[in-house]
This record gives C-alpha cells, structure tokens and sequence, in this order.
C-alpha cells in the first residue's frame, strides 16, 4: 500500500516529527511505502476560489507552488495521512492551505485516511475532529484510525509504540 503523510508542522524535531517517524518505521516494517511530505516547510497558497481549475484547468490548479509535488502523491496514494499540530483549534495554517487546495481535482483518489495530532492542551480537539469527519464524509473515504496527542503525552513512549502499533497494522 502507498501512504502518503502530510506532516503540517513547520517544526521539523517537534512531536508531530516524533509521531510521524513513530508510524513510517511500523508502516514501512508491514511492507508500506510511506512518503513524508512536510508541508509546514513547503510553499503552498491557499486556493484562491478563481475556479481555473474546474474550467480551463481541467483540475489543474492555476498557482504554482509545492502543490506542484503534492498533487502527484496524493493521487497514487491508497491512505492519506494528516498530521498537524493543534495550535489554535485547527489545523497549522500550513496544512490548511493543503486541505483548501484538494479543492482543484475534486475529490483526492485515496479512499483511507488517518490523524494524527498533538497539542499542549487536551481541549482543543472539537474543531479539528468535525473538520476532518466532514472530509472523510465529502470525500467517501475511510477513517482509518485517529490519534490525539497531549501535553507531556506527546512524546511518551507510550505514544510513540502506539503509532508505530498503528504503522505495523497497516496492509
């Protein structure tokens, strides 16, 4: 199975890279490929809502940005998976200026997805976790499984096995 990890945190030792490497090393020991994309790191626009992509584009986005590695991963991927800090009820910006941007082919190919997020705080969840069931909703897609991260929990032992369990999992 090809999986593609949009790693959405612009802190590239931070906890959401713990996790993200956490679940690569069970995912690639069940026989995976796994593709990291740190997005928090790449330059990608929001969508600018001009509709080139739906008309003259084809699906084709008229902004050239990161994207441009992006969009070719996420159409051959068979599980998608978001990974973003919580630094105010959502998303980074960062991922979201990914998410807007599914926009121009329509409805991303892959049909699995899962979560992975981490925060300072246990409440800030509420957000995020009715944002992505609308995703999983609009696109026909599986949950796969979600992970929700905390405070000192974050870079726990216990967090970290449990990701890689989750990796392993995965065939």
């Amino acid at each position: 199975m090809k999986i593609v990890v949009l790693n959405g945190s612009p802190r590239l030792n931070g906890n959401t890279a713990k996790h993200v490497e956490a679940f690569k090393a069970g995912a690639e020991a069940a026989g995976n490929e796994v593709v990291v994309l740190t997005v928090g790191k790449m330059n990608v626009n929001g969508c600018l809502g001009c509709e080139y992509c739906h008309g003259k584009g084809e699906g084709k986005c008229i902004q050239m940005d990161d994207m441009d590695f992006i969009y070719p991963e996420i159409a051959t991927a068979d599980l998608v998976v978001l990974a973003s800090p919580v630094y105010y009820w959502s998303f980074t910006g960062q991922m979201q200026s990914v998410i807007t941007r599914f926009y121009a082919p329509g409805k991303p190919a892959a049909k699995k997805y899962a979560m992975i997020i981490s925060s300072g705080s246990p409440n800030v969840y509420n957000a995020i976790k009715e944002q992505y069931k609308s995703m999983m909703n609009y696109f026909g897609a599986e949950d796969v499984g979600t992970f929700f991260y905390n405070g000192a929990n974050n870079s726990s032992e216990a967090a970290l096995a449990e990701l890689k369990a989750f990796g392993e999992s995965l065939k």
